[in-house]
């Protein structure tokens, strides 16, 4: 395949998608990642996207969000494992609350086998995959639909949020830094999302690879806000991404990294001392994968007080 070819194809993927990773590109186009590199820098001079760490999005990054439809489509098989190995922070008789996306609705699905659960939430999409859950009571907030992502937002949907606590809120956003925290493209999305986490004692944050080192317009959690970051292993597997996640892990976040093809097994993702640690019910943490990211390790202490604890052995 030519250059030119080339990339018209990686425009055509980006402009589907609002934002594709570098390892996706390559696939499609059936090339290294090194030359879709090359590829993306050469359209981002012309004005045509914007780079990110690993991937590569439209101009205007900072406000553009991608419609429903899209995001279905986007690093699908990532939102997969990483809802498989969140659910699995989730025990018996727990009241949560989960905010509105693609990712969050992945993990909705799997908490209908959850007895005894309470869920809160903003997301139509998300009281949808729990609608005939028996034993699981959803808890809808008010508000005014936002159509682009089924979510209700507004002042309706924060005050139906005052006095509410929880054990954990599981959310996501747009962008995820270090120095930022989550961020999102929306200002009533961004407003309601604060007002979820605010409820729980845990904030647990469901971010793909394509949204580490990506920087939004509107701040929902700052980083010493977010107790648990849970991604997939393509994060560990890309220079920039791997570095965010050690700046993130270095201001306290646990870091879970969901394994892709298999069953769900978290790995820690700090600078501990090579011990590993358990999710509770949920499946049992594999090792990183060998490169620039640290060996895993105990869990460092988040911005709520968590402390290590000794981990339970897990396949590599």
């Amino acid at each position: 395949m030519f250059a030119a070819e080339r990339r018209q194809l990686i425009l055509e993927m980006v402009r589907a998608n609002g934002a594709v990773s570098l390892r996706e590109l390559a696939r499609v186009v059936q090339t290294s990642e090194v030359t879709v590199r090359r590829d993306v820098r050469a359209l981002e001079a012309e004005g045509l996207l914007d780079r990110r760490h690993g991937g590569a999005v439209l101009p205007g990054g900072f406000s553009r969000e991608p419609g429903y439809p899209q995001k279905t489509h986007l690093a699908a098989a990532e939102k997969s494992a990483i809802a498989d190995l969140a659910a699995g922070l989730v025990e018996e008789g727990d009241a949560v609350v989960v905010g509105a996306g693609t990712t969050t609705q992945e993990l909705a699905r799997r908490l209908a086998r959850v007895p005894g659960l309470t869920v809160v939430t903003n997301s139509l999409l998300v009281a949808q995959a729990l609608a005939h859950a028996n034993r699981v009571e959803v808890v809808m907030t008010g508000g005014t639909l936002r159509g682009s992502n089924y979510a209700l937002v507004g002042s309706g949907a924060e005050q139906s949020l005052h006095g509410l606590r929880v054990s954990k809120a599981f959310i996501s956003g747009s962008g995820l830094t270090a120095e930022r925290g989550l961020s999102t493209t929306n200002m009533l999305s961004a407003s309601v999302d604060r007002a979820l986490v605010q409820s729980a004692a845990e904030v647990i944050v469901l971010a793909d690879h394509t949204k580490l080192g990506a920087d939004t317009m509107f701040q929902t959690v700052p980083t010493e806000g977010i107790t648990r970051l849970v991604t997939d292993e393509h994060a560990t597997a890309d220079d920039p991404t791997a570095r965010e996640l050690d700046a993130l892990a270095d201001c306290g976040v646990q870091i879970d990294i969901a394994p892709l093809g298999l069953p769900a097994e978290p790995t820690v993702h700090g600078t501990g001392t090579g011990h590993q640690a358990p999710v509770g019910p949920g499946p049992r943490r594999a090792a990183l994968p060998p490169g620039p990211a640290p060996l895993p390790g105990q869990r460092r202490p988040g911005a709520h007080g968590l402390h290590p604890r000794p981990l339970a052995s897990g396949r590599s």
